[in-house]
C-alpha cells in the first residue's frame, strides 16, 4: 500500500500550443490518496482470512479442552477424557502465541470469535439451535473483532 502525499511532481501537458507559442506546463495539486493496487488488496484479505481462521481453530482447542472435562463431570464419563483435554488447552495456548499483534488486542479480538465458535458447537455438537438474538450477539462480537484487529494504526 502506498501513501501519495500530492501529485506536485506529475505534470501534465495541455493540448498543443497555438502559433508556436509555448505553453507552460499544468499542475494538478491532490490532497492525501490512498492507492492500493490488485496484488495488495488480495493479500490484506488473506491476512484477514487467516487470521479469522486461526482464531477459529484457537476457539475449537479452548472448546474442546473445556467440554472433555465437563464430560467427565457433568455425564459421568471416562476419566481418561482428561488427557486429550489437557492436550487441546495446550494447543489453545500455543495457537494464541502464534498471533502477529499485542496479547491484550489479541485476546480481546479472540473473545468475538470464541463467542461465534461456542454457539456453532452449540449447534453441531450438542444438538441445540441457536435463536436469532444468539446470533445477532455473535455477529455484533465479530463485527468488534473486526475493529479490533483490522482498524488502522500508527506504525
Amino acid at each position: 500500500m502506498r501513501i501519495l502525499r500530492s501529485y506536485a511532481d506529475r505534470s501534465f501537458k495541455g493540448s498543443t500550443p497555438a502559433r508556436g507559442r509555448a505553453r507552460h506546463k499544468k499542475v494538478f495539486r491532490s490532497p492525501i490518496v490512498l492507492q492500493i493496487d490488485a496484488g495488495e488488496r488480495r493479500d490484506f484479505h488473506m491476512a484477514e482470512l487467516k487470521t479469522f481462521v486461526l482464531f477459529a481453530a484457537t476457539a475449537i482447542a479452548e472448546i474442546v479442552g473445556c467440554y472433555l472435562p465437563y464430560l467427565w463431570l457433568r455425564q459421568g464419563q471416562s476419566i481418561w477424557l482428561l488427557v486429550p483435554g489437557a492436550a487441546s488447552l495446550a494447543l489453545f495456548a500455543w495457537l494464541l502465541t502464534l498471533h502477529p499483534t499485542a496479547a491484550g488486542r489479541t485476546y480481546a479480538a479472540y473473545g468475538g470469535v470464541y463467542i461465534f465458535v461456542a454457539l456453532l458447537w452449540l449447534w453441531l455438537v450438542e444438538d441445540i439451535r441457536p435463536t436469532g438474538w444468539d446470533m445477532a450477539g455473535a455477529f455484533v462480537a465479530l463485527i468488534g473483532m473486526g475493529i479490533i484487529m483490522f482498524a488502522p494504526r500508527q506504525a
